[in-house]
């Protein structure tokens, strides 16, 4: 199985999803869309799959220093285009490739997923 995992690259929870993956001979593909961007209709996408709430990633310091115009009334396309302008607001990572979109790191549903 190959999967595509979606992250940036410096994020400690990217290395700790590279290290489970390669550990257990995960063949996968790294899209760093902090580099390489990330287009809407993925983002369309995932959110179809999983919610914009799963996705989007309030914590951060991208998300405390939006307007508070930017921060009101989100939605499906509004959370689309906010993420397509800061892909640091997604959460990481994002793995495609294993049945159901799985984002964040999950032991359990890495190993569920993919052994």
């Amino acid at each position: 199985m190959t999967v595509t995992m979606f992250g940036i690259g410096n994020c400690d929870t990217i290395k700790k999803a590279r290290k489970w993956l390669e550990a257990r001979g995960v063949e996968y593909e790294f899209h760093d869309y902090k580099k390489a961007g990330i287009d809407e209709a993925r983002l369309n996408r995932w959110i179809g799959e999983v919610g914009h709430e799963v996705l989007l990633n309030r914590r951060g310091t991208t998300w405390r220093r939006l307007s508070d115009e930017d921060k009101a009334d989100i939605d499906d396309a509004k959370a689309a285009r906010l993420m397509a302008a800061h892909p640091s607001m997604i959460k990481r990572p994002v793995i495609e490739g294993a049945g159901d979109l799985i984002v964040g790191f999950d032991e359990a549903a890495y190993a569920e997923r993919m052994g």
